[in-house]
């Protein structure tokens, strides 16, 4: 009896372990300086919200024994080819394993020649402006990672163009209105953030978290955490 007792409590604790994400910044080119305050402020999401925060620049780590033990992977503003074939393989393996993905600011500049990446994340990166303030408008405020947002959020940061969209196949939760800055070129309808059922995964992206700024903000930081929370299948 007492035997049974214990192997029901060890197998409720292994049912209940805090999920883990991996957060992954390799640059190969642009390097954001915003990618350090971004590393700590998943950290503190994660001690605040149960789940493990695991980082790395090491592609590497993309095998498929070691990315058996995460729920999602964060694409922190990587930059340029960061991963060899293996490694994508190993990847692309994880997200048909029901697991989740999220990319942040220049994850969508990123792999420009793997057309598996660019349906993954949405969209690639074309070009940018200066630094500015715009105007968002979430188009729906039902999604864990927009509910908590204004209906028309303005807000100062760096506001990418897009090319190669897959906007038919996601799922958009905030537009930005061209008309409040200078250098827009994706015209009415130019998504920053959306997600997406994807290849058995789950996939969700947003444009903004170019600026130091952003990691101290609230909405921004709750913004991230919902998109986490749904790759991680919560």
């Amino acid at each position: 009896m007492a035997v049974s007792a214990i192997v029901m409590i060890f197998a409720f604790k292994t049912v209940t372990r805090a999920p883990k994400i991996l957060v992954f910044c390799k640059t190969s080119g642009f390097h954001h300086n915003s990618i350090a305050a971004g590393i700590v402020a998943i950290q503190k999401l994660g001690q605040e919200n149960n789940f493990e925060v695991d980082t790395t620049t090491d592609s590497t780590k993309f095998t498929e024994k070691n990315l058996h033990k995460y729920a999602a992977v964060v694409f922190l503003s990587t930059t340029g080819n960061v991963l060899g074939d293996e490694e994508q393989t190993a990847f692309e393996h994880f997200i048909e394993s029901g697991k989740g993905y999220v990319g942040i600011h220049a994850a969508t500049d990123t792999e420009y020649d793997w057309p598996w990446y660019n349906k993954l994340v949405g969209a690639y990166f074309k070009s940018h402006p200066k630094q500015q303030q715009a105007t968002l408008n979430v188009v729906d405020s039902t999604f864990i990672a927009t509910s908590h947002l204004p209906r028309v959020w303005k807000r100062f940061d760096e506001w990418y163009n897009f090319k190669s969209p897959q906007w038919q196949d996601v799922h958009v939760l905030i537009t930005i209105d061209e008309t409040s800055y200078t250098g827009g070129e994706n015209g009415n309808f130019h998504p920053m953030s959306w997600y997406h059922s994807y290849d058995g995964g789950r996939a969700f992206y947003t444009e903004l978290g170019h600026t130091d700024e952003s990691y101290q903000d609230p909405m921004y930081l709750k913004h991230v955490l919902g998109g986490i929370e749904y790759a991680i299948g919560k």
